[in-house]
Order: C-alpha cells, then sequence, then structure tokens
C-alpha cells in the first residue's frame, strides 16, 4: 500500500492538472481548490515545487518577463498526472467508505441517505471552478 499524498502535494498537482501556471496562479487556485481552507505562502510553495521537480512530478514549463520580474510556469509531467490519478482514486475509494458508514447510522436516518447518495451511487457533480 502506498502512502497518502500530502495535502500541499495534492493541491499543487490538482492545480497544475488544467494546464500549465505560474507561482501565484498556483497559489490562487489552490485557495480556489480549497474553498479557502488553505492558503499556501510563496515559501512554502516554492520549496515543494523544487521537490515536486526532483520527484519528477511536475517540470518548468516556460519563464517569462512580467512587469520586469521573471515569472516561471510549471506543468505536470505524465508521472504527476499518474500519482495524481492514484491519489484521487485512493481518496474515492476511503470517501465511499465513510459515507456507506455514515449513511447506515440510525441516528441519522434518511438525511444521511440523502446527503450521500451522490457518493454512494458514483454521481458527484459541482467540481469547485
Amino acid at each position: 500500500m502506498s502512502k497518502a499524498m500530502q495535502e500541499p502535494t495534492f493541491l499543487i498537482l490538482t492545480a497544475l492538472a488544467e494546464g500549465a501556471r505560474h507561482g501565484y496562479g498556483i497559489i490562487s487556485d489552490i485557495e480556489r481548490i480549497s474553498a479557502g481552507r488553505t492558503r499556501m505562502r510563496p515559501g512554502t510553495l516554492y520549496a515543494a515545487l523544487d521537490r515536486l521537480q526532483a520527484e519528477k512530478l511536475i517540470t518548468s514549463d516556460r519563464e517569462e518577463v512580467v512587469d520586469g520580474r521573471l515569472r516561471r510556469y510549471y506543468r505536470l509531467t505524465e508521472d504527476g498526472a499518474a500519482a495524481l490519478a492514484a491519489e484521487v482514486e485512493a481518496l474515492r475509494r476511503r470517501t465511499e467508505v465513510a459515507a456507506r458508514r455514515l449513511a447506515a447510522r440510525p441516528s441519522l436516518g434518511a438525511t444521511a441517505s440523502a446527503l450521500f447518495a451522490p457518493v454512494l451511487t458514483g454521481r458527484l457533480s459541482g467540481e469547485l471552478r
């Protein structure tokens, strides 16, 4: 069994799954993906980006100068996409187990069944965009 991916890694790879982004774009997307729950500081992000590049999960895509400052873009590699896909599947399986167990609790009754129906039937909708 592989080790669960750390949340910052998951969020960075998720941000890059849509396409190449620069650091501030990644930070902004992480905040949006997490519904404001995660705010990554630049120092934390760039340390993580260095680590993810060393692990070959991401790579530099291109650089451009904007307002006199260098902006480096990063993109997901095939290995990074595979790692993210594996983590999504692992999270899906764990979520289904938790939803089934919660829905079976008598104290939650029909409310839990209705709440968890999309998870239990595999019909999740409304991706955060």
